[in-house]
């Protein structure tokens, strides 16, 4: 055998050895596209509990506005003892803004616009004494938390 035949058939056969079989090639690619699918689930998960954390956030901010709106609203009772205690600040659970006026009037309907505006438009209060013992009521819609319901409610009571 001559030189030259023997070194191409040394290559012919290096060249077969490093060639794939045929029946392995394109795993690769259907490798990257199972794990392109797989990171695409993913991605859309972490995006769907992020969506629900958000909401839930919502709902726990709302829920602290309607707790500091309740003290608000004793603490303006606490300002004008006589009239409080004397039941001028009742009024049934209303989501109509009182007539203003009067200090008593004054203070209910800045309360009423103030839950509206931070707890949506159909945030309801309403105000209850017997001498000094007063509880307040907030009613907003919290459709949007997880297991959230139209009417939420919350209700404090407090000495004045």
């Amino acid at each position: 055998m001559s030189m030259t035949h023997c070194r191409a058939h040394s290559r012919a056969r290096s060249r077969r050895t490093f060639a794939a079989p045929r029946s392995v090639r394109g795993v690769g690619m259907v490798e990257v596209l199972v794990s392109v699918l797989v990171l695409a689930i993913g991605l859309l998960g972490v995006a769907a509990m992020q969506a629900t954390a958000l909401r839930n956030s919502q709902s726990a901010l709302e829920r602290s506005q309607g707790v500091v709106y309740t003290y608000s609203i004793f603490d303006a009772m606490r300002a004008n003892q006589v009239a409080a205690r004397a039941g001028t600040y009742n009024m049934p659970l209303t989501c109509a803004p009182p007539g203003g006026g009067t200090i008593v009037g004054d203070d209910q309907n800045n309360w009423i616009q103030s839950l509206q505006r931070d707890l949506g438009p159909t945030a309801c209060g309403g105000i209850n004494c017997n001498a000094d013992l007063c509880t307040i009521t907030v009613q907003w819609d919290d459709s949007r938390g997880t297991g959230g319901s139209v009417t939420q409610s919350f209700t404090s009571t407090a000495r004045i």
